[in-house]
């Protein structure tokens, strides 16, 4: 623990939380409040007096809620009596499933830049996390090429994030199929965090739902049958629903590995919160429209940063996903955790330094456009006249 690092983001923005007046586009949460229809689902609950213990696998509507949406929205099947598991934010779910899989000396691969706490949750399994570089050149996305170079004998597991969070990048459904492939081939499970599915705006066309217009389906490494039991599903409620305080989300996979997740949560957690669950299925069950529209924003947002960060001159590939830009600051001369400092300190803006994400996001910044049009335009007013 005494070697652990603290969380890079949290450790910056203890800076942010000193400071007034500041444009944040650091934190990666939705400005949005959790639809109203889907907290006064929790309401209910609480006045119906649902205030008690479920089941340690999560209740059984939620349990059905969720295998029907993976159904409908992703061509996934998983059985709600078995082979899912309700957690508190997908966090837990990630920690539970590396836990369950690995023995001390297995090798986990994950690949940089990526969310701050795959390596450490790896760490605290007693396994060797063993990062595999993304580049920008490439979009940030994952290659057979570079899991194989970095796969050995002792590799247990591949754990994985598209949409990305830093970077935005997506992978399209070949891609997905060839890394399930090597996973075959290499005896490995595949731990795929997909929090940010829903937001994707590379396979996802424009939809009226008010008009009754099918949702349709979008890309998922659980969506592929051939391959369903070298797959965990890592989800939740967080991102795309505007959930982040509810922390609920789930685990989906083999029975017999759910089952050895459930033993670790059943220990430690218990269950989840009863009121979360009860707003999940209201999620589950009728929050299409809201996610699509909370989509739609984030993309206008995207299309209004991205061009402007360019024409600033730091280059930034357009995200596929999440609500994240990963601009190159190198051509400033600063590094990325001196240009976010000075971006923060004396111009008011607050951004992550690439670096916390893994040394291959070392040069660039995370910006989230997770904020209304008007911070995002004050951002920018406030960054050209830093650059200038």
């Amino acid at each position: 623990m005494a070697e652990l690092p603290k969380s890079g983001i949290r450790k910056f923005f203890d800076i942010v939380a000193q400071s007034k007046g500041v444009v944040s586009l650091g934190v990666g949460e939705p400005d949005f409040d959790t639809p109203w229809h889907i907290s006064r689902a929790a309401v209910t609950c609480l006045e119906d007096g649902g205030t008690h213990y479920t089941s340690n696998r999560g209740t059984v509507e939620l349990r059905r809620a969720i295998a029907r949406y993976l159904l409908r929205r992703f061509g996934a099947e998983f059985d709600a009596g078995t082979e899912i598991l309700v957690t508190v934010g997908v966090s837990e779910a990630i920690d539970l499933a590396v836990r369950a899989i690995c023995s001390p000396g297995d090798e986990v691969l994950y690949h940089e830049p990526c969310f701050v706490s795959y390596a450490p949750t790896i760490r605290l399994a007693h396994a060797k996390p063993v990062a595999v570089a993304t580049r920008a050149e490439e979009g940030f996305r994952l290659t057979v090429a570079e899991l194989e170079r970095a796969a050995t004998a002792k590799t247990k597991a591949l754990l994985l994030n598209f949409p990305c969070n830093p970077t935005g990048a997506t992978l399209e459904r070949a891609e997905m199929e060839a890394i399930l492939g090597f996973c075959e081939e290499r005896d490995i499970v595949l731990l795929a965090d997909e929090v940010y599915s829903e937001l994707n705006y590379g396979e996802t066309a424009e939809r009226d739902l008010d008009k009754g217009d099918n949702p349709g389906t979008l890309p998922s490494f659980a969506g592929f049958p051939a391959h369903r039991g070298r797959v965990v599903l890592l989800n939740g409620f967080s991102k795309s629903w505007a959930m982040t305080g509810y922390r609920l989300g789930y685990a989906c996979g083999p029975d017999d590995l759910i089952d050895a997740m459930m033993k670790i949560h059943q220990y430690g957690i218990m269950s989840v919160p009863t009121l979360s669950q009860a707003a999940g299925v209201e999620a589950m069950e009728r929050g299409d429209r809201d996610v699509e529209r909370m989509r739609r924003e984030y993309r206008k947002r995207r299309d209004y940063l991205v061009p402007e960060l360019n024409a600033l001159g730091l280059e930034t590939q357009l995200p596929n996903g999440a609500f994240y830009a990963f601009a190159d600051v190198r051509s400033t001369g600063m590094g990325d955790e001196e240009f976010a400092l000075k971006l923060l300190k004396d111009f008011g803006v607050a951004c992550v330094p690439g670096v916390a994400f893994g040394a291959c996001g070392t040069g660039f910044v995370r910006m989230s456009y997770a904020t209304s049009m008007g911070k995002l335009r004050q951002a920018v007013e406030r960054i050209g006249r830093m650059l200038r």
